[in-house]
């Protein structure tokens, strides 16, 4: 099991089932996830903030995928 499918499954059991609590909660991880310099808050809210919001919306599982992309191919090595 990947650790994207246990953090879904994480959510999937911690969150609430209604979308109209969901979509707060996500758009307040990505607002602190920009304070990310502070002590307490982190850069790691924003793709857990696109995460819980791409459950619902699907403008941001369509970033959530593309950022997905993108940083997999920064991190995989290149072959010649």
């Amino acid at each position: 099991m990947n650790h994207l499918s246990k953090l879904r499954r994480w959510l999937h059991d911690h969150l609430p089932d209604s979308a109209w609590a969901r979509a707060p909660i996500g758009v307040l991880l990505i607002i602190l996830g920009c304070l990310g310099f502070l002590p307490v808050l982190g850069f790691w809210m924003i793709p857990v903030g696109l995460f819980v919001l791409a459950i619902d919306f699907p403008p941001a599982r369509r970033l959530g995928r593309w950022l997905v992309v993108k940083v997999g191919r920064k991190i995989q090595p290149k072959t010649r």
